[in-house]
């Protein structure tokens, strides 16, 4: 670890560093972060441990880059950021660690929703302790995650205090409830409407999964994996008769998607 924090430093120094390591700022390092975390969950879905290894590695160096841009600045450093994750952990799982001490143990075991439960508490009195900003529920929820995850945290927070369906029943009669409504949008011919319309229906179907206990950005990165397959199979298929799904009907395409799905 201090070689590699010694590496960013080096990387740094005006005179003899990295051009273009000393023109980054924390914004201009953002893309690269969201692309080597995407890279790392595309290498864990994958199961593929020694590039798991490599890409977390990737991800490392990120947070040690961040961190040499607040050392620079005198506002932190990796040690900071080491000594704050250390104590939050701590803090929030006081099942674990007898009075906030790393090695002290608690004897009576707790349920997994006990544990859900007493996370959020903690976490409302967090957020409550941040006088110099607002405290409401979803505040401190970050507006630049995707938004299926967004949606996923948005729902859960307010499931926190309260505001939830109190089953999957009712969370389905809402989905349909909002497809009924996105129908009369759309015979309105109005696309303001019919977006505002599809955006409940989104924002519906990540309540299911949320209530199923699922991952919403998950089940739809499993989808995404799953339709490439299949259309590939199909591409293949339609290369092997010297044909190409351009040139294809859609009698043909239907064709081969029935049996690319058997292929799975």
């Amino acid at each position: 670890m201090e070689d590699l924090l010694r590496i960013m430093e080096r990387l740094r120094e005006p005179e003899f560093g990295c051009p273009w390591d000393l023109k980054q700022n924390f914004s201009t390092i953002v893309p690269h972060t969201l692309e080597e975390c995407y890279e790392l969950v595309e290498a864990i879905e994958q199961n593929d441990l020694p590039h798991i290894a490599e890409e977390l590695g990737d991800v490392l160096f990120q947070v040690v880059f961040y961190s040499e841009l607040g050392r620079e600045k005198n506002a932190f450093d990796f040690q900071a950021v080491v000594d704050g994750i250390a104590r939050k952990l701590l803090r929030r799982h006081p099942h674990v660690f007898a009075e906030g001490a790393i090695e002290g143990r608690v004897n009576a075991r707790i349920s997994t929703d006990e544990v859900r439960e007493t996370w959020e508490t903690i976490k409302r009195g967090e957020r409550a302790g941040r006088i110099e900003k607002a405290v409401g529920a979803l505040d401190d929820i970050p507006m630049a995650l995707p938004g299926l995850s967004r949606a996923q945290k948005l729902q859960k927070r307010a499931a926190s205090v309260g505001f939830d369906w109190p089953s999957l029943e009712g969370v389905l009669a809402k989905l349909e409830e909002e497809l009924d409504e996105f129908k009369d949008a759309l015979a309105s011919g109005k696309p303001e409407e019919v977006s505002d319309e599809l955006g409940d229906i989104l924002f519906s179907v990540v309540n299911v999964t949320r209530h199923l206990a699922l991952d919403a950005e998950a089940v739809l990165r499993a989808a995404n994996k799953k339709f490439s397959t299949r259309f590939a199979h199909m591409e293949e298929a339609a290369r092997k008769s010297q044909s190409s799904l351009a040139e294809e009907s859609m009698a043909q395409l239907e064709a081969r998607w029935r049996i690319a799905k058997t292929i799975d």
